[in-house]
């Protein structure tokens, strides 16, 4: 058994338990390794909620922080996998490099109502308005933090923005100094290691460059056979920051990645490359007032295998390749300043070109192949002091884009702090999801049944943005020194939401093709987020999470859906989180993340179908040796050989995701 190694160490670390209670003072000797006080967390600064730092204790949304610490401990070798962390997060791998990501609902294949950012640069692609989470990766020694927001942030980050905010930062170039090397192996990870240089040019000049190699194998199918999804990525960067003056500091980094992945049963190869490039620059007036501009290029290039299409036997469309080739362009300035004694008035403006070239395959492609996409944006916010205790934060965002125009996004926030370890907050919202290419240009193909039908479904030429309005409130306390709680509720009023509509039949066949996309859904969700931690010895934090779920979705009045509204949800209802974690003597850490996730309702074919709810254990033992050294071994899915955790709308079998265990080695200099 794979196990057996594992439960041998953990046995032993369980078993130098009984040396615990040894004087205070050994604790103090016995390792280098710290972990922030649950004070420290709280005053921990977040730049998602305001666009400006702030507390996380004072931030007036429901945000959870992700800290490097976390990321560590977990044992996670990509983002997603560190993304589980997050108790507010709806989390769940397809295969063994995609992945399901959202916050508040709306999980399906297509998931379109999450705004991911990696150092202020929009990471989501204008095909569907979603993350390619399988090009998404990190050093994630660099990674400084993760700040999860569930709930709408379009007033400061604009469309799509819906259910949540992911914001990921990573460390400053001064601080990722030295040389760090890390190496991961095990049955089923072929190899990934990784390696960063930092050093200093001068007193102001910093400078980091970084190198990721992963090699993952496949998953299984439910016979036990692999599931031919095994997958390459390699990427490179380098991040250089300079404070010129007192008042000014500047950052340039850039990123490249290539990879290729198996898919489908025969296991063909696609193809994904991509680079980036990025420029901030910000100067400090006062402490609390400064302006910001950045500008990024990012480029990505797809090679997408799509199978031939048969329905019967009958030959629809032969086997061919899509590519996708993106140009993304963005500007984006950012000016904050105290009005009077009361205010802080931020503001900003931005704009984003497109250049999407797609060359289609027989069954799937895109009308027009090539599309130049303009956003310009602008957005103010104006926080209030009303007393000493209670302050208002209202705002708005204006954007233009090429589909539907003019979008308004507003808010206003309300923030009350009884004392200084504890607040209230509540908040009113408006957010739009605007069209995406899958939305209005979108082309499944059946040439083989020209020339009466020659697509199946297609993009509606008429499709509109989806919106919400949401209702929020929450409250986030420290209790004491040893228990912190932080508690979410929500409210939220969907419009406009994607269906998919029949064509009138056509003369000859009377078939009605091809189907099309239209905004004939409507609903409601609601439901609750609690995190808690609690320090329950000073060498031991124990770490609860639950979330809770109920969507109304449902055809608008006189309109008609095919899927039966089934087809834009794919969510569990309840979600379970406890996370324990060990500090024990000569430098031994142990943790353990169990989660409980239930039934995950899914369309299939406009009839509901489950997937069956679930529980899994991930552990890791690390050891460090002496300051340069740190050796680890981690298990994730160790409850079961393996289990489905989301299915992909396709005739292939479902793929389970397997057991895992792999161990790790650092070494810092």
């Amino acid at each position: 058994m794979v196990l057996r190694p594992l439960m041998m160490m953990v046995g032993m670390a369980l078993a130098g338990l009984s040396s615990l209670v040894c004087p205070r003072e050994a604790f103090a000797q016995a390792s280098p390794l710290t972990q922030m006080t649950l004070e420290e967390l709280s005053e921990l600064e977040v730049v998602s909620v305001s666009r400006n730092p702030q507390p996380y204790g004072q931030a007036p949304a429901a945000i959870l922080v992700i800290t490097q610490d976390d990321i560590r401990r977990s044992g996670a070798t990509s983002i997603p996998e560190a993304l589980r962390l997050a108790d507010n997060l709806m989390v769940a791998k397809k295969n063994a490099h995609d992945w399901a990501i959202s916050a508040r609902g709306f999980n399906t294949d297509l998931a379109n109502k999450l705004l991911v950012l990696i150092d202020g640069r929009t990471v989501y692609t204008p095909l569907f308005s979603g993350v390619f989470w399988d090009r998404q990766d990190y050093l994630l020694e660099d990674v400084d933090r993760i700040e999860v927001i569930s709930g709408p942030g379009g007033t400061l980050w604009g469309a799509n923005a819906v259910n949540g905010v992911i914001n990921i930062v990573t460390k400053s170039a001064e601080h990722s100094q030295g040389l760090y090397v890390e190496g991961v192996g095990g049955p089923h990870v072929t190899g990934l290691g990784g390696a960063r240089y930092g050093a200093a040019i001068g007193s102001r000049l910093f400078v980091r460059v970084y190198g990721k190699y992963a090699d993952r194998g496949s998953e299984r199918l439910p016979d036990g056979r692999e599931a031919a999804d095994s997958w390459r990525l390699g990427q490179g960067g380098f991040r250089v920051d300079t404070d010129t003056s007192r008042r000014d500091a500047f950052t340039l980094q850039g990123d490249l990645h290539t990879g290729r992945q198996r898919v489908g049963m025969a296991g063909d190869l696609a193809r994904v490359e991509g680079g980036n490039l990025l420029g901030r620059w910000s100067r400090t007036f006062s402490p609390d007032s400064g302006l910001r501009l950045q500008a990024y290029y990012d480029r990505t290039y797809l090679s997408l295998p799509v199978p031939a299409q048969v329905l019967g036997g009958i030959p629809l469309a032969p086997a061919g390749t899509l590519r996708d080739d993106l140009d993304t362009s963005d500007i984006d300035v950012q000016h904050w300043f105290p009005v009077a004694e009361r205010h802080r008035v931020t503001w900003g403006a931005g704009y984003r070109f497109t250049h999407d070239e797609v060359s289609n395959a027989p069954a799937l492609g895109f009308d027009p192949p090539v599309l130049d996409h303009h956003l310009a944006s602008a957005f103010v916010q104006d926080e209030m002091a009303l007393s000493p205790t209670v302050a208002i934060t209202v705002g708005t965002k204006i954007e233009h884009n090429g589909y539907t125009g003019l979008e308004v996004e507003p808010s206003a926030r309300v923030r009350w702090n009884p004392t200084s370890t504890h607040m209230f907050w509540g908040a009113i919202s408006r957010a739009v999801r605007a069209p995406a290419r899958v939305d209005r240009d979108e082309r499944l193909g059946t040439p083989g049944l020209a020339p009466f039908v020659e697509n199946l479904l297609v993009g509606g030429a008429d499709f509109v943005s989806e919106t919400l309005v949401a209702y929020e409130a929450g409250t986030r306390a420290q209790l004491g020194p040893l228990v912190s709680l932080s508690l979410s509720a929500f409210y939220n009023q969907y419009a406009n939401l994607r269906s998919t509509s029949l064509s009138p039949p056509d003369p000859v066949l009377q078939l009605p093709f091809p189907l099309f996309f239209e905004n004939n859904l409507e609903g409601t969700t609601f439901g609750t987020e609690v995190s808690a931690n609690y320090q329950a010895l000073e060498w031991w934090r124990v770490h609860v999470g639950y979330t809770f779920l109920s969507e109304d979705i449902r055809v608008a009045p006189g309109r008609a859906d095919f899927n039966n509204a089934l087809n834009e949800t794919a969510d569990p209802a309840h979600q379970f989180f406890l996370r324990s974690s060990m500090t024990l003597p000569r430098n031994v850490e142990l943790d353990a993340s169990l989660r409980r996730i239930a039934d995950l309702p899914f369309n299939q074919a406009g009839t509901p179908d489950v997937v069956p709810g679930y529980g899994e254990l991930d552990a890791r033992l690390a050891w460090q040796p002496g300051q340069a050294v740190a050796l680890s071994i981690a298990g994730q899915n160790l409850l079961h050989e393996q289990h489905l955790e989301y299915v992909i709308a396709s005739p292939n079998p479902r793929g389970e995701i397997r057991r895992r265990v792999h161990g790790s080695m650092t070494f810092r200099w």
